[in-house]
């Protein structure tokens, strides 16, 4: 099994323009939720590629006065020594890998299923990549960091094995998630899966948002690591 199904608000869905061959799972970022990355994924228009888009729950968030909206997990500070919701994001994780199982009974294998996200749900799609216990094809992660980074040894991923790919994209003039947290993920994510695994994109006057540079970049890493067959 790859997870546990969880209940939750049902997916906006982006179908395949034929048949579903292979699938991304996009998570979006703090107080958003699926449906505006699902516009912004359909623009993509993949035959093959599938976009499932979930919404996380609505929960006070401590960084926001406690304010409840949309969020993976809580987050308490963006300081790079805060404490972190280690409870909260292994409870998210689960809610992911559910919906990863939900592709596998769908008829997509999980080395065809990739994990992707912005800001709070790159760094949710990242550390489930790195604990899923199904091989995925890997992980495109936008403006984020790493979760519990120092819970993970040299090589320990078994959802990405050493050599799978990551796309990590990041603004240099990012105020809310600094370059710092990209550069600190980065090498450990090479760490893990070895140098090569992972390309890591700048983006100079980009702040804590896309731009169609990086889209286009996200664009042909899906198309590059999940072909059509």
């Amino acid at each position: 099994m790859c997870g546990n199904n969880m209940s939750a608000p049902i997916p906006a869905v982006v179908p395949a323009g034929r048949k579903a061959t292979a699938a991304v799972i996009f998570l979006h970022g703090l107080g958003d939720t699926g449906h505006s990355w699902a516009e912004a994924l359909a623009l993509f228009k993949s035959p093959h590629i599938k976009f499932v888009c979930p919404h996380a729950p609505v929960i006070p968030v401590t960084l926001n006065m406690q304010q409840a909206m949309p969020s993976w997990f809580d987050i308490i500070s963006l300081s790079p020594c805060a404490a972190e919701d280690e409870a909260g994001i292994k409870v998210a994780a689960d809610i992911v890998r559910g919906l990863v199982e939900q592709e596998v009974k769908n008829g997509i294998p999980s080395h065809r299923i990739m994990l992707a996200g912005f800001s709070q749900g790159g760094a949710l799609a990242l550390y489930t990549a790195l604990t899923s216990r199904c091989r995925l094809a890997g992980v495109v992660a936008l403006s984020c960091w790493l979760p519990l980074r120092d819970s993970f040894p040299q090589s320990c991923a078994e959802g990405l094995p050493p050599g799978s790919p990551v796309l990590q994209c990041h603004g240099e003039s990012d105020p809310l998630v600094p370059m710092l947290f990209g550069t600190l993920t980065a090498e450990k994510l090479r760490s893990v899966l070895g140098s090569d695994a992972v390309t890591f994109r700048k983006y100079r006057s980009i702040g804590h948002s896309t731009a169609s540079e990086e889209m286009e970049d996200v664009k042909k890493f899906l198309e590059t690591h999940l072909p059509p067959i």
